[in-house]
């Protein structure tokens, strides 16, 4: 009997869906879930993994984060060993991680600051960056191992300067969607990613935001009073006042 009672809870634990975006975090009351299609990058970004409910953002070498005050949630994705996965690289690896997922490895494709285009499938064909040119000199690969070899190259030399240029302004700001940037290209710049989104009667919508910093840390769901942000309100957060339309990009 004990055996049998042990053998239905690991069935039923085993059924548990994992802890991701969509179901963490509810839609506001009043608020319904804006529509993405299957398949999409917004989809992907809803069923992003999170770690356990409370775990803190920490910095690549493992410290408590300065925004960790600033955590509804965190990414369930590797960051590194290196300073090097900060905002606009958080970005570009979500962006990356999907096309990858798909296997549309021809889309995997990033500019550096230089204006060098730096694409996975010349890297993965055994093409390595040499003084704003390729240079062959490794084997095909196409494996997760070697796409984190790839990220980590886009990481060293773009940024938000670059990643600003590549997206495009969004026309019209009441269309925003999951998988739209706010960003502001400097040095340093930052930007966020929307991650879900949802609308009231009225049209008005509210998101979910995401984003790395400065040391690289985690990719953390953002909060401040509520995870729910919204256009017209500066968001009380470090670079609050790029969540605004005239910073709003895409894709």
């Amino acid at each position: 009997m004990k055996y049998l009672i042990a053998i239905t809870l690991f069935a039923c634990i085993s059924f548990i869906p994992a802890d991701k975006i969509s179901s963490r975090f509810k839609i506001p009351a009043g608020y319904r879930q804006v529509a993405v299609t299957p398949g999409s990058f917004g989809a992907y970004l809803q069923n992003l993994p999170l770690l356990p409910s409370g775990t803190h953002a920490k910095t690549y070498a493992g410290d408590i984060a300065r925004t960790d005050a600033y955590t509804a949630a965190i990414i369930d994705m590797s960051i590194g060993s290196q300073d090097l996965q900060q905002c606009a690289d958080a970005v570009m690896r979500l962006r990356a991680e999907y096309l990858f997922q798909k296997q549309d490895y021809q889309a995997i494709s990033f500019n550096f600051t230089s204006g060098f285009k730096c694409d996975f499938e010349h890297y993965a064909n055994g093409y390595r960056y040499s003084k704003e040119r390729w240079a062959f000199k490794a084997k095909k690969d196409y494996s997760y191992t070697n796409f984190i070899r790839y990220m980590t190259l886009v990481f060293s030399y773009a940024g938000t300067l670059s990643l600003e240029k590549e997206l495009k302004p969004v026309p019209d700001a009441n269309e925003l969607k999951a998988g739209d940037v706010f960003i502001h290209g400097g040095s340093p710049g930052h930007c966020f990613i929307i991650l879900n989104v949802a609308e009231n009667a009225v049209h008005k919508k509210v998101f979910l935001l995401a984003q790395s910093f400065m040391p690289a840390q985690n990719i953390q769901v953002l909060q401040n009073d509520s995870p729910w942000f919204t256009l017209g309100e500066t968001a009380a957060i470090p670079y609050g006042e790029l969540v605004d339309k005239k910073y709003l990009r895409r894709f």
